[in-house]
């Protein structure tokens, strides 16, 4: 069978593993280039955008794909959507492997809202130390909060002209141990974090730091999901639902 993965997330990385030297499966793993230097599959793999739905839809019927996985992160919510319309559109079986998202627990100091724009108001408007951990394509926002100053991660560089006034930027790639994101908040001063809930072990230890120090949190909602689609937050459970469009088998 022939499978497309929509790639660029932990989960597709071990999905790809999974996967690589079964002979009854030709795995494709899309990334869609915005890192750098992304690591590389040990399956086929691809890099780059499909230009859209229509795009999208020419690519599965060139390449006579059978199933998609969409291992996209959780706030990829453009590409999701064109999968759930191009694989509607053509009759494909679809399914999610996402992540499930964090919960607060005792002593945390969350606050929930719908996006960056409203990210950044909620830093309101005395000065503050605030630890951006955002992606660099969300940073604009911030730039309408320019009296707070920023300590800014991101894996790749960001836009000069996407940056706040009042900032620094660390160039890291996680995933990062609490003893590393306790030093960082508490070495930083830093008075408030500003995330989004991707979900997930490999970036929760910001979260769990943040409860250790007493530091506030805005936490940026999941976008709502587009389309119908399975979904899944297993990788036994993933691979299940290939193993059952590969082979016939009705699933449970």
């Amino acid at each position: 069978m022939k499978l497309l993965i929509l790639g660029g997330t932990t989960e597709a990385t071990a999905l790809a593993a999974a996967l690589a030297g079964r002979h009854d499966l030709r795995p494709v793993l899309s990334l869609a280039g915005r890192t750098a230097h992304p690591a590389l599959p040990p399956i086929p793999h691809r890099i780059g955008g499909f230009g859209g739905v229509a795009g999208l839809s020419d690519y599965l019927e060139r390449e006579r794909q059978e199933a998609v996985v969409d291992a996209t992160h959780p706030f990829a919510a453009r590409i999701s959507a064109h999968a759930a319309e191009a694989c509607g559109r053509l009759g494909l079986p679809l399914l999610a492997f996402t992540r499930p998202p964090w919960q607060p627990g005792p002593g945390d100091r969350w606050t929930g809202v719908p996006d960056l724009d409203a990210a950044a108001r909620a830093l309101g408007g005395p000065p503050r130390r605030v630890l951006l951990t955002v992606g660099r394509l969300g940073l604009a926002a911030f730039r309408a909060a320019p009296q707070h100053r920023y300590l800014i991660r991101s894996i790749d560089p960001p836009a000069p002209g996407d940056l706040p006034p009042e900032h620094r930027v660390v160039l890291d790639r996680g995933p990062f141990r609490l003893a590393d994101e306790t030093a960082l908040m508490a070495g930083e001063a830093v008075e408030t974090l500003v995330t989004k809930n991707s979900g997930g072990p490999a970036a929760a230890a910001k979260l769990a730091a943040a409860r250790a120090l007493g530091i506030g949190v805005v936490l940026v909602a999941r976008p709502t999901a587009a389309g119908p689609r399975d979904e899944a937050v297993a990788l036994p459970d993933v691979l299940a639902w290939i193993d059952a469009r590969a082979h016939g088998r009705a699933m449970p």
